[in-house]
């Protein structure tokens, strides 16, 4: 024996399972189940969300007789701070959920250009990258020293640059750059950060910067004074070489001159030795002696 019983649906119930599945820079996806398994026909919802930084509300209407739903929320502000409510059309019992979605991304290339005084930052354009991100929100930049502890609001511009004066001897900074925070510093965007310790110690900011390009040349003009004095001894020596083997060359070719010929008349290396100089030089024959060939 069996018997079928079929529950009444109650519609005061709240939808079950609402959760947030994915969440972007401007827009956020959530889902829940029905209050009950197959509904048999449409059931109206309404999506409330509320903006807990600008303080808004913002109603929307969804209608679906599926068991599990799925709703894109649109319009959203980067880094921003939600609370979404869904409950039936007839003002059900809700379910609620707590969403914050994605901030504008850190500025890229952040880097430090060293100046005689000062520092400058530089980094590109977020519009490049971002397109929710309108150059007249600016950019914000804050500053840490490790020595002291201290994290300070040194401003912000609308510039891809900013100058940074007044830095003290023998401290490491960090500076982080970062889409201009909204609404009470609710609503930032991620921080590129930068760490500065090339200051040195025991001297002043402005001589210490200033003093590298200085430390740089004491070093390369007298290498390139001792190279450039090295090349030239090296000129003169080969010079002086050159011109003692012509005055040698001269002179031996002279010695060998022949006026008669009008050359020089030079000898193989076989002929010279130490018996060709102890030998006596013949100078000629005399008439009267005879010739013996043997």
């Amino acid at each position: 024996d069996y018997v079928v019983v079929k529950m009444i649906p109650d519609n005061r119930l709240p939808p079950r399972h609402l959760h947030s599945v994915h969440t972007g820079k401007t827009f956020a996806v959530i889902k829940w189940e029905s209050p009950y398994d197959s509904p048999d026909q449409d059931m109206l919802y309404a999506v409330a969300v509320k903006d807990l930084v600008r303080k808004t509300d913002k109603i929307y209407k969804v209608k679906s007789r599926n068991s599990t739903v799925e709703y894109t929320i649109k319009k959203l502000e980067p880094g921003g701070k939600y609370h979404v409510i869904v409950q039936l059309g007839n003002m059900s019992k809700e379910s609620s959920v707590k969403i914050n979605t994605v901030p504008l991304s850190a500025p890229d290339a952040l880097k430090i250009i060293t100046e005689n005084d000062h520092i400058l930052l530089f980094w590109k354009s977020l519009a490049l990258k971002e397109s929710n991100f309108n150059e007249s929100r600016g950019y914000e930049i804050h500053m840490f020293d490790s020595l002291m502890n201290i994290t300070a609001y040194l401003g912000n511009t609308t510039e891809n640059f900013f100058k940074v004066s007044n830095l003290k001897i023998g401290h490491n900074y960090s500076f982080t750059v970062q889409a201009r925070c909204l609404y009470g510093g609710q609503m930032c965007g991620e921080p590129a950060t930068l760490l500065y310790d090339e200051l040195g110690t025991g001297e002043d900011s402005s001589a210490t910067k200033s003093g590298r390009p200085t430390d740089v040349a004491a070093i390369v003009v007298p290498v390139l004074f001792v190279l450039l004095v090295t090349l030239g001894i090296g000129f003169v020596v080969l010079y002086m070489r050159h011109r003692r083997l012509q005055n040698s060359f001269t002179a031996f070719a002279n010695s060998h001159y022949s006026s008669r010929l009008g050359s020089a008349i030079f000898s193989s290396g076989d002929d010279l030795g130490d018996e060709d100089d102890e030998a006596p030089m013949i100078t000629g024959f005399s008439d009267d002696v005879p010739m013996v060939i043997a």
